[in-house]
């Protein structure tokens, strides 16, 4: 028989990992917990049919102005990590419009194939109008037909299903076309975090959550309760803002058993900006998750 290479291994572990979730509880509050989480862990994401890996490599750390700490690395510098953590199983890609980091997705998405990521991108669009224009803009930065998920960015006031109706339609529609898998929001505020729980329109959700309560809409036992509730109506939640902006970087078991131990997250994003960060996160998340 022969041999695969390691990227050949991780695309084939990609295509066959249905047999992952044997045993998971099907209960997403009450989990029996498997034997072992790791970042290469192929999981459902809600009710979406998406599979992607249990930690995502994120491309925001402190993500402003269309700029982040990823992508200061540089195209070359980002897409090299980025096929640095593809390599080690992590096949989920999160960005946003904001971070400026398109481009350098793309130059991953070339050299790893397409077929084998799952992408995740942000908009701040508003209008029908904004919101195809970013669409059209999107897929030509990442140099793809079609995008796996899209999500309204930041969202902090309650009433963002009226103020963001006409963005929410055409991703229904696109969503029909194929032009997306799914749609959601990211949430900046505990009303607005509320508000997404019980929209029946958001299929993912990417919530702040950390044990130090750094960054988050609210404390971590009240934001948990509501991603209980997400999860339980069948959405996809993704956790941020794990390592709290930074403020648990010297604490780095403590940041990764919250998240890996939390039934209510399907999966979890970091970004990292080397090859020794993500190789710690890693080489942690199996036994933290037993501890």
């Amino acid at each position: 028989m022969k041999r695969m290479n390691r990227r050949e291994f991780v695309a084939h572990t990609l295509v066959g990992a249905g047999a992952v979730w044997a045993g998971f509880s099907r209960n997403p509050c009450l989990s029996s917990t498997p034997t072992k989480k790791e970042a290469a862990d192929q999981v459902l994401l809600g009710t979406t049919g998406i599979r992607l890996s249990r930690l995502a490599m994120g491309s925001g750390t402190n993500g402003v102005n269309h700029s982040s700490d990823q992508s200061r690395l540089g195209i070359k510098g980002f897409s090299d990590l980025l096929c640095y953590g593809f390599d080690h199983g992590i096949n989920f890609w999160e960005s946003a419009d904001q971070y400026g980091a398109h481009e350098h997705l793309n130059a991953g998405i070339r050299r790893v194939g397409r077929d084998k990521l799952v992408i995740l991108t942000k908009t701040h669009a508003r209008t029908a109008e904004q919101m195809r224009a970013d669409l059209d803009r999107f897929r030509k930065e990442l140099g793809t037909d079609y995008i796996d998920i899209i999500l309204l960015h930041c969202m902090m006031d309650p009433k963002w299903p009226e103020e963001r109706k006409g963005a929410m339609e055409v991703l229904s529609e696109s969503r029909e076309k194929g032009i997306i898998r799914a749609h959601g929001v990211s949430c900046h505020t505990l009303e607005a975090l509320r508000v997404a729980a019980k929209t029946p329109w958001v299929q993912v959700d990417l919530a702040r959550i950390n044990p130090i309560q750094a960054y988050m809409d609210s404390d971590p036992a009240t934001v948990i309760s509501v991603l209980r509730e997400m999860k339980k109506a069948g959405k996809g939640v993704i956790g941020m803002k794990i390592m709290g902006q930074g403020k648990l970087s010297h604490d780095v078991n403590r940041a990764i058993e919250h998240a890996v131990k939390l039934a209510c997250l399907d999966t979890f994003t970091i970004g990292f900006t080397s090859t020794r960060q993500m190789d710690e996160v890693i080489n942690k998340m199996p036994a933290l998750g037993l501890a």
